[in-house]
């Protein structure tokens, strides 16, 4: 309240003042949504209105658009299975089940890892099952920015374009503990991968879409803390995990004001899946609880998601969509089902 108060009274020269006033000009400049007239800085410094309407405005951007494109000669292309598909951080867990799904279902099949031998395991073990034409593997640290623009070339070479990308790598150091006791090592893990490791491959992954004649669709995959609720001793992972979303929707902001409608970036949530990563926690009474009434193993998600993704890449949508495996509903359900019935009482792991 005191907070209120004092800035109803500042100054419209008041750096606060100023400040907000600048934000909010600042915010209407780069909206997609413009006002009929316009704001210009005239040689004086005062701002002027012009009348520059929004269809006119419109039709410059679309034209200077339409003349990139035709410089560069992309014809649309109706995106038709089977897809190619690249999945990071897929040597393992939900990422590996998601590999083998698209497999099952005929489509050819990008993995990679920071593990050069995990790579080459998986790779192996997908092609004593499935064959060799349909799987490649490669190493590559999503940290790292020229390591993900090897990763882009190296799928260019095997399968010239990519129609679903999955940003699925993360971490969280395998460490469950408060914040005061994490080591700088591992919060570096965690942020590096999770944050800037989504944004290096959310920008290679764009580029190389943009010069596809069929586009591209690009999967984030969210975690637990995405939906803002606490994430007590993995707390530097909830955070990363709460920007995956304000990532997305802002990549889709840029698209939009961009008039891109053959990339598309979309929300992906597995839920709790039943992975190293999760049950490394399951060392408290309620990680033991939630973990056998929610999580799922990794190839039950799998099974579910990816019919799902086929589906949008094959619909032709360019609309950004938000799949979840554990709907809210689903959760109550199931918790419910345990309290009631005691349903999956000790299912991966003994409570008692």
């Amino acid at each position: 309240m005191a907070t209120t108060v004092a800035s109803s009274f500042l100054s419209p020269l008041h750096p606060l003042s100023t400040a907000t006033t600048a934000t909010k000009f600042h915010h209407h400049l780069l909206s997609p949504r413009y006002s009929t007239k316009s704001l210009s800085l005239d040689f004086n410094g005062h701002f002027t209105r012009q009348n520059h309407t929004n269809s006119s405005f419109s039709q410059l951007r679309n034209s200077k658009l339409r003349a990139i494109e035709a410089s560069l000669n992309v014809e649309r292309e109706t995106m038709l299975p089977p897809f190619n598909v690249l999945i990071t951080g897929s040597s393992k867990g939900v990422g590996y089940a998601l590999a083998r799904e698209f497999l099952k279902a005929g489509d050819n099949v990008i993995i990679c890892s920071r593990s050069e031998e995990r790579v080459d395991s998986a790779v192996q073990s997908l092609r004593a099952e499935f064959g060799d034409r349909l799987v490649w593997g490669t190493k590559c640290d999503v940290r790292d920015g020229q390591d993900v623009k090897k990763l882009v070339s190296f799928a260019q070479q095997k399968l010239k374009y990519i129609d679903i990308w999955i940003n699925n790598a993360g971490s969280n150091a395998y460490s469950y503990k408060p914040l005061a006791e994490a080591s700088d090592e591992d919060l570096i893990e965690v942020v590096t991968t999770n944050t800037l490791g989504l944004m290096i491959c959310c920008r290679e992954a764009i580029n190389m879409m943009l010069n596809q004649p069929r586009g591209g669709h690009i999967f984030n995959i969210d975690g637990a803390g995405s939906d803002g609720r606490p994430t007590p001793r993995f707390a530097a992972y909830g955070a990363t995990k709460r920007s995956v979303v304000h990532l997305t929707k802002s990549l889709q902001a840029e698209l939009q004001m961009q008039d891109v409608k053959h990339v598309v970036v979309h929300n992906l949530s597995p839920g709790m899946v039943t992975t190293d990563l999760l049950m490394s926690g399951a060392t408290t009474k309620q990680a033991k609880f939630f973990i056998n009434v929610l999580a799922e193993p990794a190839d039950v998600v799998a099974e579910y998601l990816v019919p799902n993704l086929r589906s949008i890449a094959g619909s032709g949508s360019t609309k950004p969509t938000y799949i979840r495996f554990l709907t809210g509903l689903k959760a109550y359900s199931q918790i419910f089902s345990r309290l009631a019935f005691g349903a999956r009482r000790n299912r991966y792991v003994p409570e008692d």
